[in-house]
């Protein structure tokens, strides 16, 4: 299974070191090309690979993390998903004020699913802070809770299965509607750092 991340700011760096530290190859993108990425593939050692916006996403899970208005010229040119995995790691925030996007009622990943066509949309890696999700997962003899969301169940299971390789405790939220649970701002879960005791 190939893995990709689109977006090298705070949340998308923190998915590749959690990647890079539990030894899944990986390969990241951003705007501005392969060349500018390579302080950040250096520290994280040679499982994790730079390389452009249209390698990436032709990887089977392609993890999203990219600041929301830039998000749609991100992915228009992308063509068809074809079934592929997109992990949504986005919150439609306007930045720097950190207002909401009016998305008329809408989930955001709803929102980015028609962006995205035939993409099958999860949503995951949004609720918590950059530099929480960065910290270790094995916290007090448990380990901090990642939530997800999304409609299909196999493209489900294959991120909650990262999710746990990567150290976390995955729990499922439903469909996409209830992925408006853990947006921020606004959801009930957003910035809720928990942690789930096997």
């Amino acid at each position: 299974m190939k893995i990709a991340i689109i977006g090298a700011g705070a949340i998308g760096s923190a998915i590749a070191r959690k990647l890079a530290r539990n030894g899944i190859q990986a390969v990241i993108a951003n705007s501005r090309g392969p060349q500018s990425l390579k302080a950040l593939t250096d520290e994280l050692g040679p499982s994790i690979k730079a390389v452009t916006v249209k390698e990436a996403a032709q990887a089977d899970v392609v993890f999203v993390a990219v600041i929301w208005d830039r998000l749609p010229s991100a992915l228009k040119d992308l063509g068809s998903w074809n079934g592929r995995i997109l992990v949504d790691a986005n919150n439609a925030v306007e930045v720097p004020s950190f207002q909401a996007v009016d998305l008329g009622g809408r989930a955001s990943s709803e929102v980015v699913a028609e962006w995205a066509p035939g993409a099958r949309v999860v949503k995951a890696f949004n609720h918590l802070e950059a530099r929480v999700l960065d910290e270790d997962p094995q916290v007090e003899s448990g380990r901090r809770v990642l939530f997800l969301a999304g409609e299909d169940v196999d493209a489900k299971n294959t991120v909650s299965d990262l999710i746990a390789r990567m150290g976390f405790a995955p729990v499922d939220l439903g469909g996409l509607n209830e992925s408006r649970l853990m947006q921020f701002p606004g959801g009930p879960l957003a910035i809720l750092n928990l942690v789930k005791f096997d």
